[in-house]
């Protein structure tokens, strides 16, 4: 199913502004309301009351519109589209989807193209929508998704580890200068946490050029510039320090438990970084009192603030929809409702979701907890200082390849920086032979 078919063409077959009769005189504008159809969409659990209020502000506008809401965990569904096709009954006409699965989604043709930019300046609210988490559901000239939300990583500090660790919270958190290694609990072996480490040097584990892809870990050592090598050398410090105190820190299975266990109050856990969507277990296990939020840059690695990614969701149209221009233009008008502006505060209290085209004082002039102000007031900070998102599927090949250097460190035991980076440049070679 190819998507070459003009939305805008295609709507203006629906919702035409003028018709011409046979005697060439124009007749009366086509009422809107007269738009009917029937479509489904994919909904989650917990978004279900959000969700039936925004078709309903739809099918009050066009009374002729019938939308399905099917229940149904976004992977669920998505694991469901990728093992049969977008013919599927099963699968929704409207659906949401992690930015990361775009090129996997479009290289299936999954996706419909829609006429986002309009979308964008009907809701309002974007400063720039193609350099923003837009523009990165773009693909060759065709919008395959609208943005739904953005995320990126932010500081989650428990208060009563850090006063009685003598932390200063008042200062930033340079990962050189702890004395004991628990004080920051940052799996760096996983790469979803350890890029919020390299990208304060500015390392690109996988991008591509002009003549295909690079990566500046199959660099010598000393060709790396100076920001690289430090941050080099506060990821291997880091692992040095967890190895000598025998933590469990560079274990795959066993970090997971270590970092819960050493957030506890009483325990030297003082900062980690998480997700928002952490929020309510890690106040379970410092206790709301305990915990505050910070933006990502106030950990830094020699000097340098972490900054993670700008990640987020995007809403999809199936591309079974393309041949049929009037249910088009019903799922845009669901998909406009779903991230309507003016219920924003209704969308994070049912899901969880921050509009990228909402200023972060519209939630802080809300009802919501205060708690969950600073979480937000955190995330926006963190998402404005945060590099792009790799979305190319060939990227996923970093994953093990990042994890797999980074714990070869434990029976390698390399005695410097450099020597520890030679692991990671021969695994990343090993890599780009494969990609190649």
């Amino acid at each position: 199913m190819k998507r070459r078919f003009i939305i805008g063409i295609a709507l203006v077959l629906v919702l035409s502004l003028v018709v011409t009769s046979c005697a060439g005189k124009p007749e009366a504008k086509e009422d809107p309301k007269k738009l009917a159809g029937e479509i489904s969409v994919q909904v989650e659990k917990e978004w279900m009351d959000y969700y039936k209020q925004a078709a309903e502000r739809v099918q009050k506008k066009y009374p002729e519109v019938k939308i399905n809401l099917k229940e149904v965990a976004s992977f669920d569904h998505l694991e469901t589209l990728d093992k049969t096709s977008v013919t599927n009954p099963d699968v929704a006409d409207v659906f949401a989807f992690p930015a990361d699965r775009l090129y996997g989604l479009s290289e299936k043709e999954a996706l419909a193209s829609m006429d986002a930019k309009k979308m964008a300046e009907e809701l309002g609210g974007f400063k720039d929508f193609d350099k923003s988490l837009g523009g990165r559901f773009n693909i060759d000239g065709q919008y395959l998704g609208f943005p739904y939300n953005i995320e990126t990583l932010v500081v989650f500090v428990n208060k009563k580890n850090a006063e009685a660790n003598k932390i200063d919270l008042t200062k930033n958190i340079e990962l050189n200068d702890i004395k004991d290694p628990a004080t920051v609990i940052i799996p760096m072996f996983n790469a979803w946490f350890g890029v919020a480490v390299t990208n304060a040097g500015d390392i690109e584990f996988l991008e591509k050029d002009v003549q295909g892809f690079m990566s500046d870990m199959i660099k010598p050592w000393e060709e790396l510039s100076a920001d690289q090598q430090a941050v080099i050398t506060s990821i291997f410090k880091y692992w040095e320090k967890h190895n000598k105190a025998g933590t469990a820190m560079f274990d795959k299975d066993a970090a997971w438990g270590y970092i819960e266990n050493e957030f506890k109050p009483g325990q030297k856990g003082v900062a980690q970084i998480s997700g928002p969507w952490d929020q309510a277990k890690l106040i379970e296990v410092a206790g709301s009192e305990n915990l505050q939020i910070f933006s990502i840059d106030k950990i830094t690695a020699s000097g340098k603030p972490l900054k993670h990614w700008k990640g987020g969701w995007g809403l999809a149209i199936n591309s079974r929809l393309e041949q049929d221009p009037v249910k088009m233009a019903i799922a845009q008008e669901m998909i406009k409702e779903i991230v309507n502006p003016e219920f924003a505060i209704d969308i994070f209290k049912s899901t969880g979701k921050l509009l990228e085209n909402v200023d972060v004082s519209v939630y802080k002039d809300s009802d919501l907890t205060d708690a969950q102000k600073e979480l937000i007031e955190a995330v926006y900070a963190s998402y404005e200082k945060s590099a792009d998102r790799p979305l190319f599927s060939e990227w996923g090949g970093v994953w093990d390849t990042w994890q797999n250097a980074i714990l070869s460190w434990n029976t390698s035991k390399p005695a410097n920086a450099e020597a520890a980076y030679k692991e990671i440049k021969a695994s990343f070679d090993a890599m780009m032979t494969n990609i190649k």
